[in-house]
């Protein structure tokens, strides 16, 4: 009955009093699905909604913390490329800590030690830097979970730190009134680290297969091709045998941390994920009812249709307002996701001018740090997410709650179309504008700010010309004085703030 299913579930959450197989845990999903209001089918699915704390709350941070912020080279797919003779982190792999088949990527988890890592610092930071909800990766493509499971013995609970860090950011985000996420990026560990099988490393040595993965070796899984757009990562897909244990490992996260978003990466858009995201939706959703939350997924490619979940952007934007919600992820770091010793990063001005941008069309943006082994958040990323916060402060009326207006903005400088299209930061200038709109006001952010200020786009007998009855700036006690002709609607400004961030004017609209 669904009483005893949901007695079993508290059971197993408080503190896996009851232990499960995988058999257990697979009945288990069935009969939630079966019970619940959401069934493992796209038409169920997509009667689900896009949480209202979601879109209001606009601005979350991702966390790309785990063993590859040791050896701290290269990037967070540090895990990979030390097999791969093709990539840099090989030969500085042997060079620095041997060969391949004698210290393996496993032997650096005594090195992780996270000394230094304090949930309450680091949500306290999150909250000063105005983000609303916190997204740990609770396990990378690398294998090893940062948090306590009982399908995973290479997690940081058990070994390394012997900390449960999704747990300890939970506690957190609840005393302090943050939202917590996760994600899980288990999919693609099927293959990830195939490159050990074709060279003298410990990737072969059956021991550690349930660190390493099937490692899966085939055409369709060359190393040499997977990430290129020639690579047909649909010709072949996962084992049984794996899309259960993934499945479940997936639906124990939900179930243990409760996550208000569930975030995947790539490759749970190959066919053979498919009838088990029907089955991880349907569960989610079904659990979230259980809970009183509203939740979503975040995914990319074509993994759900697009009214199931949520569809994010992977360092990129789009080009225009999108009628469906929508993210971006993308990362403080250029360079890696995770901590590297030599990254670079981009400037706060460039990620809030990115904020704007994509709230103006309708999305969340999920921004990325990468702390260091010992549990340390970088100097650079403290600094952009300080001054993020300040700036918030001031103008973060025309960014939480608000929706998209009739056009998102005005300028030449827009967005390029696709992932990974974020490196460098767009050349806005004063006669770049974007729009948000809320509760009778219109929000126009001047993206480089000047003292003249003219937004064509309200010009008189324009498409959308309403009545402006005030406008204020935000953060200024100046009164503002406006005109109107047929040309734009002019401003002109006694004082500018002192740095070149973007501004917001407020304007009362009848």
């Amino acid at each position: 009955s669904k009483n005893i299913v949901q007695n079993h579930l508290i059971c197993v959450i408080m503190n896996r009093v009851i232990k499960m197989t995988t058999n257990e845990y697979l009945n288990l999903i069935d009969k939630v699905i079966e019970n619940g209001k959401y069934k493992a089918d796209w038409s169920s699915l997509s009667q689900h909604k896009v949480p209202e704390w979601y879109m209001h709350d606009k601005l979350g941070v991702f966390i790309h913390w785990g063993i590859y912020s040791v050896p701290a080279f290269g990037s967070e797919w540090y895990s990979r490329g030390m097999y791969d003779p093709v990539c840099s982190e090989f030969e500085h792999h042997r060079k620095t800590y041997g060969e391949q088949k004698d210290f393996g990527y496993k032997d650096f988890i005594p090195m992780f030690k996270a000394e230094n890592f304090d949930a309450n610092e680091w949500i306290s930071l999150f909250k000063k830097a105005g983000m609303k909800y916190v997204m740990p990766v609770a396990e990378h493509h690398d294998g090893f979970a940062m948090y306590e499971t009982e399908f995973n013995r290479w997690n940081a609970k058990e070994m390394g730190p012997c900390r449960d860090v999704v747990g300890e950011l939970k506690a957190e985000c609840e005393k302090q009134g943050l939202t917590l996420c996760a994600s899980t990026h288990r999919a693609e560990h099927y293959f990830f680290m195939n490159p050990g099988r074709l060279c003298d490393s410990d990737v072969n040595d059956d021991n550690y297969r349930d660190f390493y993965g099937p490692a899966v070796y085939s055409e369709a899984f060359d190393p040499k091709i997977i990430h290129k757009t020639t690579a047909d990562t649909y010709s072949e897909g996962a084992s049984k045998e794996w899309l259960e244990d993934w499945l479940v490992r997936t639906c124990e996260i939900v179930d243990k941390y409760q996550p208000s978003v569930l975030y995947f990466d790539w490759w749970i858009h190959n066919h053979s994920f498919k009838p088990y995201l029907k089955k991880l939706a349907a569960y989610y959703y079904n659990r979230a009812e259980e809970w009183g939350k509203e939740v979503t997924i975040n995914y990319k490619h074509e993994a759900f249709p697009p009214n199931v979940a949520t569809f994010d952007v992977e360092r990129g934007a789009l080009t225009g307002i999108s009628p469906i919600y929508w993210q971006t992820d993308t990362a403080i770091g250029k360079h890696s996701w995770g901590y590297t010793s030599d990254n670079k990063f981009k400037s706060a001005r460039q990620i809030i001018c990115d904020l704007v941008d994509i709230i103006s069309k309708n999305g969340n943006l999920l921004i990325n740090i990468g702390p260091k082994a010992d549990g340390t958040i970088t100097d650079e990323e403290t600094e952009v997410l300080l001054t993020m916060g300040e700036w918030l402060k001031v103008n973060g009326e025309g960014i939480y709650g608000t929706t998209f207006w009739k056009q998102f903005g005005e300028g030449k400088v827009n967005a390029k179309d696709g992932f990974f299209q974020d490196g460098d930061e767009k050349k806005f200038t004063n006669k770049d504008f974007r729009f948000t709109y809320k509760n009778g006001y219109l929000y126009v952010f001047q993206m480089r700010p000047s003292k003249t200020v003219k937004i064509k786009t309200l010009k008189k007998h324009n498409p959308h010309d309403y009545l402006i009855e005030s406008v204020e700036l935000l953060g200024s006690d100046e009164k503002i004085n406006f005109t109107r002709d047929e040309k734009a609607l002019t401003i002109k400004l006694k004082n500018l703030p002192e740095n070149d961030l973007p501004i917001c004017f407020k304007m009362a609209i009848g």
